[in-house]
């Protein structure tokens, strides 16, 4: 392991469930997470910049460092002694995937300072990217942002009886572009997540399932989703009945046509609106968001998942480099 060899990464931010796949279904936005590495220095572990830079932990429980050593920890590989430095667009508890993105971060790096060959071999078997995933998952709780934001594209995940995870990627939709409205006010998943029903009416299971198959396949380009079965029985009823300008913003979106969700554990709602017609649609959608306290984000899909180069190489242009979007020149 060179400690002195720079390495960044790049990982997306998430928006999860798409409507009805509620830990589920998720999708990676082009809106990144940089962090680099730097030489050990005396002084906090992490320099941070951007969106909850003074609030986050600059020490050893910073959750991209602690993210780090679990890796290092499952994957036998040598903690590296080195500092971080992070750039932060994600808006926080926001339900975009922050801590997902952090999680990611930690352990990519934690792979690439490895190096080509520790990095590919753990005690007892070569790890893969389902390791990794599990890793990611078993940290974060739910695997409907830590898988997107290592693959990119949608994905859907589900576990088999004996609870092993299975998640399946997907192109991100040519026919859309996710608007982001995201407001101020911010919502903590754990408070989202207990306001949740312990059970639900048959009727709705059956409902829920019916209308999580008909997005997932209108995603993935096979239909049009339709507004009114975007919407679902289990998680967003309840949430957006505590988020009350969420709730109104999603409900004038669908009424009017649109493909709206709530991201993740809120209070962000997503759209995907046509791509043809992005930019013009969503100056068109953000006189209401604006008027309920929302800013609107127009972003594209991630289609590449988190990214790790170091100096002298590319993860995308090989090791020559060249790539004209290098995490580590836009953390210089």
């Amino acid at each position: 392991m060179d400690e002195h060899v720079r390495h960044a990464v790049q990982v997306p931010a998430t928006t999860a469930n798409l409507g009805p796949g509620y830990d589920a279904f998720g999708a990676a936005v082009d809106l990144h997470l940089l962090v680099a590495t730097a030489p050990r220095a005396d002084g906090p572990r992490v320099s941070a910049r951007g969106e909850g830079a003074v609030e986050l932990s600059d020490g050893e429980d910073n959750l991209v460092w602690t993210s780090l050593l679990a890796a290092c920890e499952r994957f036998g590989w040598q903690v590296p002694d080195v500092d971080l430095v992070v750039d932060n667009p994600i808006p926080l508890a926001r339900g975009l995937g922050s801590s997902s993105a952090a999680i990611v971060a930690g352990i990519a790096l934690a792979r690439a300072l490895a190096g080509a060959d520790a990095g590919l071999v753990r005690r007892d078997h070569a790890v893969g990217d389902v390791d990794l995933v599990d890793l990611a998952a078993d940290l974060e709780g739910h695997p409907d942002n830590v898988a997107p934001a290592l693959h990119g594209g949608m994905v859907a995940a589900a576990t088999t009886d004996d609870g092993r995870r299975v998640v399946r990627t997907l192109p991100p939709p040519v026919t859309s572009r996710p608007l982001l409205l995201v407001p101020e006010q911010r919502q903590v998943t754990s408070e989202a997540r207990a306001v949740l029903p312990e059970q639900l009416p048959r009727a709705d299971v059956a409902e829920q399932a019916a209308r999580a198959g008909h997005v997932l396949a209108g995603m993935a380009g096979l239909w049009p989703v339709d507004p009114d079965l975007a919407g679902d029985r289990l998680h967003e009823p309840t949430r957006l009945a505590v988020m009350a300008a969420s709730g109104a913003l999603v409900t004038a979106l669908r009424a009017h046509g649109h493909h709206a969700w709530l991201s993740g554990a809120g209070p962000t709602v997503a759209v995907a609106l046509p791509a043809g017609d992005a930019e013009a649609s969503a100056a068109r959608v953000a006189e209401l968001p604006e008027a309920l306290g929302f800013r609107a984000l127009l972003h594209s899909w991630d289609r590449q998942g988190v990214r790790a180069c170091a100096d002298g190489g590319c993860a995308v242009a090989g090791l020559a480099g060249g790539c004209s979007d290098c995490p580590l020149a836009r953390l210089a």
